[in-house]
């Protein structure tokens, strides 16, 4: 027995916790007034690749990741959402509730069916949290 191991540090995860990354998903939630100059924008000024495969949603190659362009009623300006991917939805979920991060779920439905959720990070930015193998 090594009695002269250090313990973990405070705030160490186990070696069990779900694994977390940045997803390649990115949403910008636009107001209505603003959704069809920013898809031109992106599509006609800046000639971003549309994506086709997933119509009506509207959204672009975007480097490695995938811009996708919401139409939101009831903003009055635009906002960004991310996407974390993780191997473990549940552990994720109580990794995040034991960091005191709330879930805000009635942000946007997800669908009965769907492995995620949603949260919110410290600066108020929106993150969707889904299993790396529903990802878009």
């Amino acid at each position: 027995m090594n009695v002269s191991a250090t313990p973990p540090k405070a705030g160490a995860q186990p070696d069990t916790a779900p694994k977390l990354s940045g997803g390649r998903n990115i949403a910008m939630k636009v107001p209505p007034h603003q959704y069809d100059e920013t898809v031109r924008f992106y599509r006609d000024v800046l000639g971003m690749e549309q994506i086709e495969e997933l119509l009506p949603a509207v959204g672009f190659r975007f480097g490695a990741n995938q811009l996708w362009i919401d139409r939101t009623p009831g903003m009055s300006q635009s906002e960004l959402w991310l996407e974390i991917v993780t191997d473990d939805t549940k552990a994720a979920a109580a990794r995040l509730e034991a960091a005191g991060i709330v879930r805000c779920d009635e942000i946007e439905p997800l669908g009965e069916s769907f492995d995620g959720f949603w949260i919110s990070s410290p600066a108020q930015i929106i993150h969707l949290v889904d299993h790396k193998s529903g990802a878009w």
